[in-house]
């Protein structure tokens, strides 16, 4: 039997150092094709009345917690 975990790769998060302008780039890079940048820049919107809006609101929180989960 083979384990499917064994060809599993960890992606390297980049961590931060001295170099914060690179590093904000290397985040940005790393984020981008996974879809999450959208939520870092600009971030959720504000809530509003529309019932379409507050459901599309609902599922960026949902992303933006993916999105923690992941960099943890």
């Amino acid at each position: 039997m083979v384990n499917a975990d064994i060809n599993f790769v960890q992606p390297a998060i980049p961590k931060l150092n001295e170099h914060y302008d690179h590093w904000t780039m290397l985040m940005e890079n790393f984020l981008r094709p996974k879809e999450y940048w959208n939520l870092i820049d600009p971030g959720i919107p504000q809530p509003t009345d529309d019932d379409t809006k507050k459901k599309n609101l609902e599922e960026l929180k949902l992303k933006d917690l993916k999105v923690k989960n992941y960099l943890f």
